[in-house]
């Protein structure tokens, strides 16, 4: 999660061969749902929407990657991911309702500050060897 421009496609392009997970992207998602609003409800739809794909994907025991926004403490327990990584990597993004909205999580799994080339493998491997 992160706000939008903060990486999270970047890293779930190169987490994803690495765990061999399943990658769910909120654009894509909510394209085929034909979905764009960004009102409370339409943020909480989003984040039912993608929690019903992880769920479905880690009861295949599956990883399984969902990269999008999630802007709010609420929306993310609405979503309850197992592993949460936080792109903290930039203060403001482009859209600015989401900016106002955003709540910086109260805990992460991993967060990421800065990219460097090796931020994805060591993700995965600690991934890999805990989960």
């Amino acid at each position: 999660m992160g706000l939008p421009g903060s990486g999270k496609t970047y890293l779930a392009e190169r987490l994803q061969p690495l765990l061999e997970a399943a990658w769910y992207n909120a654009d894509k998602v909510r394209g085929m749902a034909g979905d764009w609003d960004f009102s409370d409800d339409g943020r909480t739809r989003q984040s039912l929407r993608m929690k019903n794909l992880a769920d479905f994907e880690t009861s295949h025991n599956r990883f399984v990657i969902c990269d999008f926004v999630c802007p709010t403490e609420e929306t993310r327990n609405i979503f309850d991911p197992d592993i949460l990584i936080w792109l903290d990597t930039i203060k403001e993004g482009r859209f600015e309702d989401t900016n106002k909205i955003f709540e910086e999580p109260s805990s992460c799994d991993f967060k990421i500050e800065e990219w460097n080339e090796t931020n994805h493998i060591t993700i995965a491997e600690e991934l890999k060897n805990n989960v």
